[in-house]
């Protein structure tokens, strides 16, 4: 089976998933999104996109179909070795979703500082988790994120 890989510094957690969904709130808006991926030959593969409404930045693209209250639509990204992501205590958390429940990534990822840079990737076998050396030893990790009040993900 497939598994992601979860890490901030010296902090990691393997989850033994090969689908999951990304959900945040949006920093200014307050409106959830959500993000399904799938593990493919050890990548992030981006199957579908919601958005639970619109505003200032976050408008769903022209082929969304609006259903039940929630914008769907397909992002057209490539394969993805991860996703960066910044945690921060100016805005609410990233969750992880699987088997109709979501846990919040300071409960992945215990120790979490205020501000980290939090990488998802698909484990690969016989891999260390991010930020681990081969041997299993911390290794210095990025440079720490800006301490800005917004929650960002970039690809």
């Amino acid at each position: 089976m497939s598994g992601i890989c979860l890490a901030a510094g010296v902090i990691a957690a393997t989850l033994p998933l090969s689908a999951f969904t990304l959900a945040w709130t949006h920093s200014i808006e307050k409106i959830r999104w959500e993000e399904d991926y799938r593990i493919q030959d050890s990548r992030l593969v981006l199957e579908e996109a919601r958005i639970r409404g619109s505003g200032a930045g976050m408008e769903p693209p022209a082929e969304a179909k609006f259903k039940k209250g929630v914008w769907h639509y397909k992002p057209i990204l490539p394969p993805l070795e991860r996703l960066r992501l910044t945690h921060s205590p100016y805005t609410a958390g990233y969750e992880i979703c699987s088997n109709g429940g979501c846990k919040p990534l300071t409960t992945l990822l215990p120790g979490l500082p205020d501000f980290a840079l939090i990488e998802v990737s698909a484990c690969r076998p016989g891999s260390p988790a991010p930020g681990l050396s081969p041997t299993g030893q911390a290794v210095d990790p990025s440079p720490p994120p800006a301490k800005y009040p917004s929650a960002t993900q970039s690809r």
